[in-house]
């Protein structure tokens, strides 16, 4: 029987699985729920049945991210910094710099020519700027987060936001809203807002290009540009992004068993 492995991404929205059997990666994708145990246990029964196995067949399962503590069939758990960095540079060799933003924490992390890590910074204390902060703005405009993300923005015209604390930055919405600004041009101040902080944890570590961008907001095309107009560099969008940990997770787990 071959070889197969798994790699599991626990987020605080959304759980990443990926199989892996040495040549090929497989990756499904749900939501994280109530019960992270469970949604995980779910998607990697879905996923391995489709290769026709059983996950307690699996040789090696391996687990990052915000819920993996409570993870079960883990075989192991890794930081997230380390399988976001080993996934990014997996899915794109030649990164020095991975900016990757998820539901409730944003990471910078600098990598060498070797795809190690240098040096890093992590946002896990507040939700500014993540997924979830997003998902607030867009409920109090009225409107979903995959109408926002496709929302064309004017840099130009847009509002300014003064805090990034979701609690406060909502208040300053809906004072915008009622103030008769339109919703373009407070998304683009938000966007603006957030590429500043992201700004602001890259020139901590290093914003060496190539740069990628992965994590669930990396699919919000709009905040992809206003970001790279605020770093001066083109951020690279891998196919899979959103699977960076899963992947670079699967990646561990396939060297712990050859």
């Amino acid at each position: 029987m071959n070889k197969i492995v798994a790699g599991i991404d626990a987020g605080s929205t959304a759980i990443k699985v990926t199989l892996y059997d040495g040549n090929t990666f497989e990756n499904i994708l749900g939501p994280t729920g109530w019960n992270p145990r469970e949604a995980a246990n779910l998607l990697l029964e879905e996923v391995t049945t489709r290769r026709g196995i059983k996950s307690k067949g699996l040789n090696a399962v391996f687990g990052t991210g915000y819920g993996r503590k409570n993870l079960s069939l883990l075989t192991r758990d890794v930081t997230e910094i380390s399988c976001h960095a080993r996934g990014a540079k997996y899915l794109c060799p030649e990164a020095r710099m991975v900016i990757d933003i998820g539901g409730q924490d944003a990471k910078a992390i600098e990598l060498n020519g070797n795809g190690k890590v240098v040096d890093f910074i992590m946002n896990d204390k507040c939700a500014a700027g993540t997924g979830r902060f997003l998902q607030v703005m867009a409920n109090a405009m009225g409107l979903d987060i995959d109408e926002m993300a496709k929302m064309k923005v004017n840099q130009e015209e847009s509002c300014k936001i003064n805090s990034m604390c979701t609690v406060f930055a909502e208040s300053e919405v809906i004072g915008l809203i009622h103030k008769g600004n339109s919703r373009e041009a407070i998304v683009s101040g938000l966007y603006k807002s957030i590429a500043k902080r992201i700004g602001a944890m890259t020139a901590q570590v290093s914003n060496q290009p190539p740069i990628v961008f992965t994590g669930g907001v990396s699919r919000n095309t709009s905040l992809h540009k206003v970001l790279e107009d605020e770093l001066k560099a083109p951020l690279i969008v891998p196919n899979n992004a959103i699977f960076a940990g899963s992947i670079g997770a699967a990646i561990f787990a396939w060297e712990s068993i050859n």
